[in-house]
């Protein structure tokens, strides 16, 4: 017998990776840091709302960012992150599923982001509803290492659990 207490937990992971170009604003998180380089993408480039959404798509089993926001696609040019992930959020809330916790990691040589970490938490869990210590950011550097060590790219990698209900079928 399902009692009320019984829920479905699922976990997701995600990885976003975007090269630096000198002359765009860099955002991370949703929030622009305050740099003299930013992220090439299709998008406004925000490698670390990008993995969140990607894990959040995994944990799901919706599939992943490109599916619902290609970089084919003019409409997402430029596109602020912030609105994809509350579109994404929609998606996740129609099918019941609460988020319990996401674990995000931007990996990095520069700029270092421990002043502003706690801006990009509050950012992400705010956007997604979500209590503010359901939330962590970490940031790494990759000490040298590919090109992220190289100081060519930044990347962020996410994993979230989310839950919700048992919803039975026969």
């Amino acid at each position: 017998m399902i009692e009320e207490h019984d829920h479905e937990y699922r976990n997701g992971i995600g990885t976003d990776i975007h090269r630096i170009v000198e002359g765009r604003k860099l955002m991370l998180g949703g929030i622009e840091i305050p740099c003299q380089f930013g992220l090439i993408g299709h998008s406004d480039g925000d490698v670390a709302i990008h993995a969140v959404i990607d894990a959040l798509l995994g944990a799901a089993c919706l599939g992943d960012i490109g599916t619902f926001f290609p970089d084919t696609d003019e409409k997402w040019k430029d596109a602020d992150s912030k609105g994809l992930l509350l579109d994404v959020k929609k998606m996740l809330e129609k099918d019941r599923w609460v988020i319990v916790n996401i674990d995000l990691v931007v990996h990095l040589e520069k700029p270092r982001l421990e002043s502003v970490k706690a801006q990009i938490k509050r950012s992400i869990a705010s956007l997604l509803g979500i209590d503010f210590n359901a939330m962590n950011v970490k940031a790494k550097t990759n000490e040298g290492l590919d090109a992220v060590g190289a100081g060519e790219a930044i990347a962020a990698t996410a994993i979230v659990l989310l839950k919700r209900k048992y919803k039975r079928t026969l």
